[in-house]
């Protein structure tokens, strides 16, 4: 039996390994040159700061299976079910794949930060995104443009999420935990700067995340205020001036920063639109695969044989994505076991 698996993030990844580890024959497509999707832009995770990089190299090193086939560089151009139920995957470098079932782990895009023009990003130079601050984590530096070391620096929530005005309804879910992560970790570069963190409402949903909430009030000093930002400009000097309402004291804030971090939410992603359009699949309001039941369906989609996990059907952590994909092999290896069975 054979499983073709679309997307070499995480989840991908995680379920390929699983998958073959029961002797199920894997083909997994990845359009980018190496596996790991959105990890590969993170210097370390939340909640227990473990190095993203680790995480990686021992997702890639479990491809090595004898049971998984890796197409690097390859994107997934046509999908179809056919008549005896199987499923083919014409390849952009011509090859074509068949499989007893199909797993989308399609993932997520971020969202382009230029779509809000009122906060200044692509406008202004000391305005960053949450993903390029990782970068700048990962090069252990953390400077302005002009050389200089940021003073007053504010962190921006949801960006590109719960925003009716951009139709983004959805929770992102991760975007205040890693505010706090990234936070946290600017004070340690920074002892003597001011950090301010502007959210709707803090989602401390995970294990650890609440207590490293409290650990950026108590310990770092990190500054949070319930408030929105309507706008932002640069002064002559570069500095940044932004506008908060504050709606715990409802009042206007005014505000100078040297670095404002935007921190971007998740959208589905183009591969997961794409394939809804290819094979019928249910969507979300969100635009995200919907599954096929919320509570006892959630790797399934509305097709048979076509499964789902990771971030290909809503916004998730990293833990949470590989016990999704991990699931998701549960349910594929039960499915093939169950039409095997049945020839």
């Amino acid at each position: 039996m054979k499983v073709i698996i679309i997307g070499g993030g995480p989840a991908g990844c995680e379920a390929a390994y699983r998958l073959a580890n029961e002797g199920i024959q894997v083909d997994l497509i990845e359009k980018e040159s190496t596996t790991g999707g959105h990890l590969n832009n993170w210097y370390q995770l939340f909640p227990d700061r473990k190095s993203a990089q680790e995480i990686g190299q021992l997702l890639r090193a479990n491809l090595e299976h004898p049971n998984i086939r890796l197409h690097l560089n390859t994107e997934a151009r046509n999908l179809q079910k056919t008549a005896a139920g199987r499923f083919s995957v014409l390849l952009s470098d011509q090859g074509l794949l068949e499989g007893d079932a199909l797993l989308l782990t399609t993932g997520f895009k971020l969202f382009e930060a230029q779509r809000k023009e009122e906060y200044g990003y692509g406008i202004y130079n000391h305005v960053i995104t949450s993903v390029e601050l990782e970068n700048l984590f990962s090069n252990h530096l953390l400077q302005l443009p002009e050389g200089k070391n940021p003073k007053r620096i504010g962190f921006i929530h949801c960006v590109g999420s719960r925003d009716e005005k951009i139709g983004n309804c959805h929770c992102s879910k991760l975007c205040c935990i890693t505010a706090v992560k990234q936070a946290i970790e600017v004070r340690e570069m920074l002892p003597e700067a001011e950090i301010f963190c502007f959210y709707m409402d803090m989602r401390m949903f995970g294990p650890g995340y609440e207590e490293m909430y409290r650990e950026a009030q108590e310990k770092y000093n990190i500054k949070f205020v319930r408030g929105r930002l309507s706008e932002a400009s640069e002064t002559l000097d570069k500095q940044l001036v932004i506008k908060v309402e504050d709606t715990l004291i409802g009042k206007p804030l005014k505000m100078t920063l040297d670095l404002m971090v935007l921190m971007i939410g998740m959208e589905a992603s183009e591969g997961s639109r794409e394939a809804v359009r290819q094979l019928s699949l249910n969507q979300s309001p969100n635009g995200f695969i919907q599954s096929a039941d919320p509570h006892y369906g959630t790797n399934r989609s509305n097709q048979k044989g076509i499964f789902l996990a990771g971030c290909s059907t809503a916004p998730m952590n990293l833990t949470d994505t590989l016990t999704d994909a991990r699931s998701a092999a549960c349910e594929i290896a039960a499915y093939l076991k169950q039409i095997s069975s049945s020839k």
